[in-house]
């Protein structure tokens, strides 16, 4: 790899920086070239480069993530690496695939490359009488007996869930409750989703299941490296906004390709202000604008997270100064509004305020986006705030069993310690759910919640396509908890400012 060291494959990289808010979007781009700095260790005249010893060149974090995995000193954009993984996920609906594939291609008696390095998570299609849905579980279960897998959170009883201590629900939100999130590492899963752990200052990302096959056989994996953009977001974050808000501007602005294999950094006042459920909403939305993988520097947040979640010892990395970014774009977030993504793209992004004449069927808050503890202290918010119930009916899906516990026995902030389950019960809402991922992506037709008519809908979700929540000509309206609440208190696509401020 010596030769690819020394080239200068991405010296004409280009920084483009950019002022945006929603009030005002820049609309000319200011291109400046970003030399390549190296430093030679020993320098030598009459020798061949290849010899003048180490050669740094400045990198991003997801560079460096992936130079210390390969164990190689330097990398760029495009260089192609094999990667040793540190996590591996899998689910209940590729979970069975990737094991026929690894078992296919290393042997009926073959064991996993690492007992404890491989999460499997039931949590899509759970709380079904479909006989293949179920049958998907049972397969992950007779696997992690066959293979000892350590961190198997199985469920048997469908009837109660709370009778399955083992069982967590939505796995990328599980990932961070278990402390299997750690800065600096590299984890992934056969779901697309698995760019949330980003948060942590990892490299994350979805694989299929071919790919998810093999790293259970070998524990590596060949990947390409992305390059980074960059999305600077100072300003104090206004109390109508939430972080839903921020990547539904991002990929408005970027589009769904905008990002397409690309990784997404993530800094500025803002980020850093941020609690690390407010940057998982971030990090697990850069898949819909076609991101690799999206990363936020740890801190102090991070570490004060971790504490007594994992024991295993773990080294931030940070972008250097020096690093090449593709782009970079700024956001003066106290200037931003609420916002919701019109049917039928993430990236069709409109004003809460002007579809106030939206009239919907329902609301749904939930999933890996939207169904954090966080989530729904911030829809409880908005129902204290007005004192009123629901005009549509309401589904309430905590993404895992700690959320669903937290909801009923944490105390929302200035309700004179009323929980969230007490002041949904009292706006009228569905009773909260079963942990699971819901409704989110259809699933069997006797899925709580799920859209079997062609009906309008509010949700904290994270993708809007034809049918994505079940009928193929439901409308959904993606939003912020703020903004879902809202609505639903209205029976239309309502701005929270109407209740918050």
């Amino acid at each position: 790899m010596a030769s690819s060291l020394l080239s200068p494959s991405f010296s004409s990289f280009l920084r483009s920086k950019k002022d945006l808010s929603l009030s005002a979007f820049s609309s000319q781009r200011c291109l400046k070239a970003v030399p390549r700095r190296v430093r030679c260790a020993v320098a030598a005249p009459q020798r061949q480069p290849s010899t003048t010893g180490s050669v740094r060149t400045a990198m991003t974090m997801t560079e460096k993530i992936l130079a210390r995995a390969s164990e190689k000193a330097q990398l760029s954009p495009a260089d192609n690496v094999w990667v040793n993984v540190d996590i591996l996920m899998t689910h209940d609906v590729c979970g069975p695939g990737s094991i026929g594939i690894f078992k296919r291609e290393f042997g009926e008696d073959a064991k996993v490359w690492d007992r404890e390095k491989v999460v499997i998570i039931p949590d899509h299609y759970i709380f079904t009488s479909d006989e293949r849905a179920n049958r998907n579980v049972d397969i992950l279960r007779d696997f992690c007996h066959e293979q000892n897998i350590k961190y198997f959170y199985d469920i048997k009883d469908l009837g109660n869930f709370k009778a399955n201590p083992d069982y967590k629900g939505v796995c990328h939100i599980a990932l961070a409750q278990e402390g299997h999130c750690r800065p600096g590492e590299v984890l992934l899963g056969t779901d697309s989703h698995t760019c949330t752990a980003g948060a942590f200052g990892q490299f994350a990302t979805g694989i299929g299941n071919t790919d998810a096959g093999f790293v259970l056989g070998t524990g590596k994996l060949l990947l390409k490296v992305p390059p980074t953009l960059r999305f600077v977001m100072d300003g104090e974050m206004p109390d109508y906004l939430l972080s839903k808000d921020l990547i539904l501007q991002i990929i408005g602005e970027i589009t769904v390709a905008g990002a397409t294999y690309k990784s997404m950094e993530f800094v500025g006042t803002t980020v850093e202000s941020l609690s690390m459920e407010e940057r998982m909403t971030l990090c697990n939305m850069v898949v819909e604008a076609g991101g690799k993988n999206g990363v936020v520097p740890a801190d102090s947040t991070t570490s004060k997270y971790l504490e007594g979640k994992t024991s295993i010892p773990y080294e931030p990395v940070y972008s250097d100064q020096q690093a090449r970014f593709l782009s970079e774009y700024r956001f003066d977030v106290s200037k931003l509004e609420p916002l919701v993504a019109k049917p039928h793209s993430p990236d069709n992004r409109a004003l809460a305020r002007e579809c106030k004449d939206v009239k919907i069927d329902r609301v749904y808050i939930g999933s890996c986006t939207g169904g954090k503890t966080e989530d729904f202290m911030a829809a409880a918010k908005v129902f204290l705030a007005s004192g009123k119930k629901v005009k549509v009916p309401t589904f309430l899906v905590p993404a895992t069993q700690k959320v669903w516990m937290d909801i009923y026995s944490i105390p929302v902030p200035g309700s004179g310690g009323k929980t969230c389950s007490q002041i949904f019960q009292e706006a009228g809402c569905d009773t909260p759910a079963s942990p699971s991922c819901g409704a989110c992506l259809g699933g069997p037709k006797d899925t709580y919640a799920r859209m079997n008519e062609p009906k309008v809908c509010v949700s904290t979700t994270n993708r809007n396509f034809p049918g994505r929540m079940g009928h193929k000509e439901g409308q959904i309206y993606l939003a912020s908890p703020y903004t879902a609440a809202a609505s639903a208190l209205t029976g239309y696509v309502t701005d929270p400012r109407e209740f918050l401020q």
